[in-house]
C-alpha cells in the first residue's frame, strides 16, 4: 500500500508541482489549498504524513497543526514556509513539527526529508516496544526506572533521567541531537531546558562511571553520544 501524504499549500501551482513530484516517487498525495480544507481532509483519516505551508487563508499551518496534535500525536508533520526567523522555527517544533523547510527549496530536498522522517517514524514505532536494555555492564528497566550494574549496585532513576537514558540506549554509539532530546522529553528547546538537560547528562555520566568503557561525549554543535569503547574505537 502506498504511503499517503496530505499536502496543504495555498499556491496551487506550486502545490501541484510538489504533488506530482511525490507521486512520481510512488507516494499517494492529496492536495488542499487552504487550512480549513486541510483540516477537513485530515479528518477523513488514513494519512501517513502531513506537509503544511505556514501562511495560508482560512487557517494557517501552525493552527492546523495544533488542532491535529490535539487528537493525533504520531503522524509526522513538515512545515513549508518562507519564514526563517529562529522564533518561528522553534514555534513550529513546539507545536509538534518533525521538520521545517524554508522556501525556496528543491523538490529533491523535500523528498529526502520525507524519506528520512518516515524511516525514523517506523523505527520509533518499533522502538516503542523496547522496555529493557543492556548498556555495557548495566541492565536498564525503563518502566521501573531501575539501572543495575553487573556487580549488583542499583540506581532508581528519576522520570527524566530514565527518559534520557532510554534515548541514549536507542541511539547507542550514535549522535543524539540536543534538539531531539529536548523536544521529546521537555517538549521545548530553549536555553533553560538545555541547561536542565546538561544537569541530567552529568547525573547519567556519574551512574555509568562504574563501567569504564562507557562514556557520554559532547558532540560540538550537535548533541551527545553514548559510546561503548568495546564497540567503538575513537
Amino acid at each position: 500500500m502506498a504511503t499517503k501524504i496530505l499536502l496543504v499549500e495555498d499556491d496551487q501551482n506550486f502545490g501541484v508541482v510538489l504533488r506530482d513530484y511525490l507521486e512520481m516517487h510512488e507516494y499517494e498525495v492529496d492536495l488542499a489549498t487552504d487550512g480549513q480544507a486541510g483540516a477537513d481532509a485530515f479528518d477523513q483519516g488514513g494519512y501517513d504524513m502531513c506537509i503544511f505551508d505556514v501562511m495560508m487563508p482560512k487557517k494557517d499551518g501552525f493552527t492546523l497543526a495544533k488542532e491535529i496534535r490535539e487528537k493525533d500525536k504520531q503522524t509526522p508533520i513538515i512545515f513549508l514556509t518562507a519564514k526563517t526567523l529562529k522564533d518561528d522555527i522553534l514555534d513550529g517544533f513546539r507545536i509538534g513539527a518533525d521538520d521545517y523547510i524554508t522556501k525556496p527549496f528543491n523538490s529533491e530536498e523535500l523528498l529526502f526529508r520525507v524519506q528520512a522522517i518516515l524511516r525514523r517514524s517506523l523505527k520509533e514505532d518499533e522502538d516503542d516496544d523496547l522496555k529493557e536494555f543492556t548498556i555495557g555492564e548495566f541492565e536498564f528497566n525503563f518502566p521501573l526506572r531501575i539501572l543495575v550494574h553487573k556487580d549488583g549496585k542499583k540506581e532508581k532513576l528519576s522520570p527524566k533521567e530514565a527518559q534520557l537514558l532510554r534515548l541514549f540506549a536507542l541511539n547507542m554509539n550514535e549522535i543524539l541531537s540536543r534538539s531531539e532530546a529536548l523536544t521529546k522529553i521537555w517538549n521545548e528547546d530553549n536555553y533553560f531546558t538545555a541547561r536542565s538537560m546538561d544537569v541530567f547528562v552529568t547525573k547519567l555520566r556519574k551512574y555509568l562511571s562504574l563501567d569504564e568503557d562507557l562514556e557520554i561525549v559532547n558532540i560540538h554543535g550537535s548533541g551527545f553520544r553514548l559510546i561503548d569503547k568495546r564497540v567503538v574505537v575513537e
